[in-house]
């Protein structure tokens, strides 16, 4: 299945457009999907908080979790993630999505509980001008409430702000070693690597195989090809290249594969429920994808190259400043392989979608399939000086498996509807 879509074409109100729409949207009449508008109130908290990439994929399944357990608790067509179906039927769904995305940012940042307040207000303000009644509006915002509340409690003790285990520094060749730039100490965000799943059985489930020997040809291959393509003064790399290393560095992967998820959800006409499973799904499959990839990460513990290459080229420099924790296997291939696999089983593969950045306004990559895209995803991690091509083909592979996972097991129909 083949579809085009024309970001310009979507059709919002005013206010999302002004407050939290995607770049490119154009105003209009049409009142938001509540799923769609809470997502981009998600995205712009993370970017208020700045938070880290790979926290943001974690966060982003816990807080699509309470949006779509909070529409699917009234309208009960699916299997839940982890509040069961206990809604009131006569309870507004659009305000139980709103009030249960609204109390699990609250919980998360709560420093932004004003810019929050204006939200809810607005969104359940769209409610009262569309005839809600204010009996469903009420049900629905105290359901809404409970489910938020209970999925950040849950999430609470999934083990991600656990205090990790003493780090043993390691300096046989192929293991990690502190990078160049403002970090130092043992590798950051090693509790994603113990950190609980939502769908897989452990971190461990599907642990890719590592990386090659040392001694190996595939490694040999992969590392004159990084250190011809991802030096900071590479003169094989092009201007285009570079700016695609960039590109796909300077946001996080929830908000560029969520603006993709929502543009295609707004293209289709998705419901609401429909709308809350797929952004549950892709975001869910960003967080088991980099609990996993951290699990390999540990479990690994393989250098970064510009250690490796630091012993033939001391003067090499990778592009970009390298991410301070393990490179095995790639986490940026891994998650977004995941969310495009999750995105593929609803559009189909060969769906033409647009991916901007926040780091570079005015920048956009297109695509005419998702696998074109996670390919691209692979070449920056490469150009950028981070990645082996080893690492990102294994993440890659890694986060399809993660996905299928999830689909497989979270979220399953239950009762007939208008899929």
């Amino acid at each position: 299945m083949k579809t085009r879509f024309g970001i310009a074409a979507f059709v919002l109100t005013v206010a999302f457009t002004a407050a939290i729409a995607p770049p490119g949207f154009a105003a209009g009449k049409v009142h938001p999907n509540t799923a769609i508008e809470w997502n981009q109130t998600m995205l712009n908290s993370f970017a208020t908080a700045n938070v880290a990439p790979a926290a943001a994929n974690r966060l982003a399944g816990v807080i699509a979790a309470a949006t779509f357990d909070a529409v699917n608790g009234i309208e009960r067509r699916y299997t839940a993630i982890h509040v069961q179906p206990a809604g009131d039927p006569e309870a507004s769904p659009e305000a139980a999505a709103a009030t249960a995305t609204y109390t699990a940012l609250l919980a998360a940042f709560p420093a932004q509980k004003p810019t929050l307040d204006a939200a809810l207000a607005s969104s359940l303000a769209t409610l009262e001008d569309d005839d809600a009644s204010d009996q469903s509006i009420a049900l629905g915002k105290a359901w809404g409430a409970s489910v938020g509340a209970q999925i950040m409690a849950w999430r609470a003790g999934d083990g991600f702000n656990a205090t990790p285990p003493p780090y043993t520094f390691l300096t046989a060749a192929g293991q990690w070693q502190p990078t160049p730039g403002p970090t130092t100490g043992p590798p950051r965000f090693r509790t994603l690597a113990t950190t609980a799943p939502f769908a897989l059985t452990s971190p461990s489930e599907l642990r890719p195989g590592g990386p090659p020997a040392l001694t190996s040809a595939r490694y040999a291959a992969d590392l004159t090809e990084l250190m011809q393509m991802g030096g900071a003064t590479s003169a094989t790399r092009t201007p285009l290249q570079t700016e695609t290393a960039r590109f796909w560095q300077l946001d996080t992967p929830p908000a560029q594969w969520d603006r993709v998820a929502d543009s295609l959800a707004m293209d289709h006409h998705l419901s609401l429920i429909k709308t809350a499973r797929l952004l549950a799904l892709v975001n869910i499959s960003l967080a088991d994808a980099i609990i996993a990839v951290f699990d390999a990460k540990n479990f690994y513990n393989f250098w970064r190259p510009v250690t490796a290459i630091a012993g033939i080229d001391p003067s090499w420099q990778p592009l970009l400043v390298t991410p301070y924790f393990q490179e095995y296997p790639s986490a940026h291939a891994g998650v977004s392989s995941a969310a495009a696999t999750i995105l593929a089983s609803f559009f189909g593969e060969d769906t033409s979608f647009t991916v901007t950045s926040s780091g570079l306004p005015g920048v956009e990559r297109s695509f005419t399939s998702f696998d074109a895209a996670v390919a691209q995803v692979s070449d920056a991690r490469v150009w950028a000086g981070f990645h082996f091509r080893f690492s990102c083909d294994d993440g890659s592979a890694l986060g399809r498996q993660v996905a299928e996972a999830v689909g497989k097991r979270l979220m399953v129909k239950t009762s007939e509807g208008d899929d």
